[in-house]
Parts: C-alpha cells; structure tokens; sequence
C-alpha cells in the first residue's frame, strides 16, 4: 500500500510539474505578445501618415482608447495565430523568430478587429459593461465619440498590415481579402441580428433555428475561428487555393457556433463576476440559442409568458423568462448539446488529413466548458 501511495505521489507531481510548465509557457507567450501590442500601438499613434504635427491631444486620445479597447479580453483570437503557426510547423522547423512575431502582429489586427466590433456593438445594444469594465461609450467624456473611435479601430488593421506585410504583395494581398471578407460576413451578421430582434418589438415567428444558426455563423465563427487559422495558413505560405483553407473553414464553422450558443447560455446563466458583463440578451430582444429553443418546446400558455415578458428592461419580466428556462429545463439541455457538440467537432478534426489536428484541438480545448 505505501509503495502505492508512493508511485501516485510521484505521478501526481509529474502531472502539477507538467501543468506548472504549460501554464508558465502560456504566461510567456501571452507576455511576448502583450510586448507587441505595446510596439504596434505606439507606431499607430506616432502614425508619420498623420504628420508631425499632429495634435498632442489626439495622440493621448488615440492611445487611451486603444489600451482601453484592445488589450483586455482573452486573446484567444490573436494568440491563435501563432498556434496555428507553430502546430503546421512541427517538424519542419521553418518558423524562425521573424515569423513569430509576424503571427504576433497577425493576431493583433484580429484584437483590433474585436475591439472594433465590441465597440460598435455595445453601442448598439446599450451594454453597460464589457470585459469587467465600463463600456468604452459609457466612459463620461466618450459618449457617442465612441463611433468614430470604432473607425479608428478598424483603420489601424490596415496600418499595420501596410507597415508590416506589404513588402511580399502575394500575402499582403490575401490578408487584405482576409480581413475585408470577414469584416463584411460579420457586419452582415451583426446586421441580420439587429434587424431579427429590434430592441421594442417582439416577433416570435422571426426566431427561427436556421434565421438564428446564420446569424451565429456570420455574425461569430468567421472572425473568431476562420480568421486566426487562415492567417497562420497565409503566413506560413499556403497558397489561397489551397484545400486546407476550405477544409479550415468547415471546422471552424462548428466551432464558432458552438462558441456563440456558449456565449447564449452564459449570458443568461453565467456569473457576471466570471464573464467580465452583465447578460442583457433577455432585456435586448436578441434571438438566442435559449429563446429558439424555448419556442421550440413551450406550450401555448409558456408562450404567452415569452411574448409578454421577453424584451423588456422590467427585473420581473426577465426573471420570468429565466424561470421558464428552467422550467423547459434548457441549462440540461445545453450540457446535452455541448457534449455531443464536442464529439462532433473532435471527428472532424480526427478525420481529415489536409491541416495538422494540432492547429484546431488548442482552441476547441479553450472553449470546451468555458464559463466566461
């Protein structure tokens, strides 16, 4: 028996030294990137296209709003560039440390990218925190300023992308026709989830599974999953026809829907403390993973609570809707999806042999089971 106990105490240490190193490299590479930003903002607000003599005031603006905007989520997006990176290179030993900081500075035009959303969509849906934090508009002397800032937001991917890649015009062409495509597919998304669930007016026969599975698809998967693979696929040199992209694309699909249904569901049942904001999809009319599904199983009179009560700003009305979550059972119902949604996504990465699994399985481990 002790020597048992002895052989699980040294294995339990094998496995907390191994966690300590993961987590201690993780710690490393997120340093190392943060270090980037910190260069890449800098040359924005010293921006020579700007001139010389641009005004102190906007130099303080811009650099406010971009520590502010850019550098506080997760990075997953940003950081998984250089993931896809170093999993297409294992073996092969082609990624040099300029590569490195090329994915680097890939991944944060896909930060600049998010905040630029973040920005116009807490705006839009009259959020009052986001990432822990006061939304950017709700700041005292930001207001609807908060709009133009967007833009500027925006502007800087392609600052940067001129500054850093142009000088092979094959790549910096198709990183120019990545972010513009996936800019339009999600503006397209934001769009047809605005005008789905207008703040005020509630019509139920408008949430539908398919009208809500091409909002999350246009709307999250493209730049949340697609992008940060096909930038490492570019930069590391595969060629814009390559299979893999479209191979990249189906994956990431089922990922990046996945991801929004999470985020549905925590929205709802999350802790506010954990996800960094206060869940506002009930009082904003949006359509849901949750209210689809809702629908799907309510009855005539559960219905009529929905239609009554979902939408509006009152406490009472969106703790009714919640209550009739849990009565429809719809957190058990997510966990049921969740698992057999991993399964899913886990095959497709399994049987296919075009891209490395190693490129997708890093940020399908991030997700899975997430609570913010």
């Amino acid at each position: 028996i002790d020597l048992k106990l002895a052989h699980l105490c040294i294995e339990n240490v094998r496995i907390m030294s191994a966690a300590d190193a993961k987590r201690q490299k993780t710690d490393a590479e997120k340093e190392a990137f943060l270090k980037v930003f910190d260069t890449l903002r800098d040359e924005l607000v010293n921006d020579p296209l700007l001139g010389s003599d641009q005004p102190e005031q906007s130099k303080e603006w811009v650099k406010r709003m971009l520590d502010y905007n850019v550098p506080h989520g997760k990075l997953n997006r940003g950081m998984a560039v250089l993931d896809a990176i170093l999993s297409l290179d294992e073996g092969k030993n082609i990624c040099d440390d300029a590569m490195k900081n090329s994915a680097r500075m890939l991944g944060w035009c896909i930060e600049f990218l998010q905040g630029y959303f973040l920005v116009a969509d807490d705006i839009m849906d009259h959020s009052i925190t986001r990432r822990g934090q006061p939304c950017w508009y709700k700041q005292p002397d930001i207001g609807l300023i908060a709009i133009n800032d967007g833009i500027i937001l925006e502007s800087c991917i392609y600052r940067i992308l001129k500054t850093h890649f142009s000088t092979d015009v094959s790549k910096y062409i198709h990183l120019m026709d990545l972010f513009h495509e996936v800019t339009h597919q999600t503006a397209h998304g934001q769009l047809l989830d605005t005008t789905t669930a207008p703040i005020g007016t509630v019509d139920l026969s408008r949430y539908t599974k398919e009208r809500y599975m091409r909002i999350v698809t246009y709307k999250t998967a493209f730049y949340t999953f697609y992008l940060p693979i096909a930038c490492g696929l570019c930069l590391y040199g595969f060629s814009r026809d390559d299979k893999a992209y479209q191979i990249a694309e189906d994956i990431c699909m089922t990922m990046g829907q996945y991801f929004q249904i999470q985020d549905d569901y925590l929205d709802c049942f999350g802790d506010p403390e954990t996800i960094g904001k206060i869940g506002t999809d009930i009082e904003d009319n949006k359509c849901s993973w949750l209210v689809v599904q809702a629908l799907e199983r309510a009855t005539a009179e559960q219905k009529q609570i929905i239609e009554e009560n979902y939408g509006k700003t009152d406490a009472e009305c969106v703790n009714k809707v919640k209550a009739l979550y849990r009565e429809l059972r719809l957190e058990e119902l997510f966990k049921t999806y969740e698992t057999e949604s991993y399964e899913e996504m886990v095959k497709k990465i399994e049987t296919q042999t075009v891209v490395p699994k190693g490129v997708f399985m890093p940020l399908l481990a991030k997700i899975y089971k997430r609570t913010k």
